[in-house]
C-alpha cells in the first residue's frame, strides 16, 4: 500500500482510486461503528475521500496511509453528528450493515449495539481493523492507557451483557 501512496502523492490518480478501492470496507466499518444513517455514512466517505485527495501530498510518511485516513474519517463523521444534534443520532436504529453479512458480521454488529459509544469505534478499530493499541490512540488522540481502559472496560460490559464470567486471567466462561 506504501508504493500506491507514494505514487498517488506524485499524481496517479489511478493508484488513488485503488487505495479507496481497498480502504471501502474499512472506512465503511468505521463510519458505521460513528454513525446510524446510510446517508450519513456515505457523506461521512465521500467527504474523506475528497478531502485525502485534496491533503495527499501533506502527509508525511505514506505507512501511515490508513490510520491519517481514518483520522479524517472520524472527525467527518463527529462533525456530522455536530451539525444534526446528539437527538437524531439516539432516535435511529442501528442495524446490521448489510443483508448479505455474514454471521460473524451480523453477531459482531449485534456485540457493538450492546457497547456504549465510547468503546464501539474503539472495538471497531481493535478487532475488525487489526490498529494496535497505540495506533488507535494516535488516531482518536487518546492516551494509550485511556484505549487500554475502555478496551476492558468494554468486554466487561460485552460480558455482564450476554452473562459471562470474566476470570481474573481474562478467560471468559459461562
Amino acid at each position: 500500500m506504501k508504493t500506491l501512496v507514494i505514487k498517488a502523492q506524485r499524481g496517479d490518480t489511478d493508484a488513488f482510486a485503488r487505495l479507496i478501492e481497498r480502504m471501502t470496507m474499512d472506512l465503511y466499518k468505521v463510519a458505521r461503528g460513528i454513525l446510524n444513517n446510510k446517508e450519513d455514512i456515505a457523506d461521512a466517505i465521500q467527504n474523506t475521500v475528497l478531502i485525502c485527495f485534496e491533503k495527499l501530498t501533506t502527509l508525511r510518511q505514506p505507512a501511515y496511509f490508513k490510520t491519517w485516513m481514518i483520522r479524517i474519517l472520524i472527525n467527518e463523521c463527529n462533525q456530522i453528528i455536530r451539525s444534526y444534534g446528539k437527538e437524531r443520532q439516539m432516535e435511529e436504529f442501528w442495524e446490521p450493515a448489510d443483508e448479505n453479512a455474514s454471521m460473524e458480521q451480523v453477531e459482531f454488529c449485534q456485540l457493538l449495539e450492546a457497547l456504549d459509544e465510547k468503546y464501539r469505534l474503539i472495538f471497531i478499530l481493535y478487532y475488525a481493523e487489526g490498529f494496535r493499541v497505540s495506533e488507535i490512540a494516535q488516531v482518536l488522540d487518546l492516551k494509550e492507557g485511556t484505549v487500554k481502559t475502555r478496551l476492558s472496560r468494554g468486554r466487561e460490559a460485552l460480558a455482564k451483557e450476554y452473562g459471562i464470567e470474566r476470570k481474573k486471567s481474562g478467560v471468559l466462561s459461562m
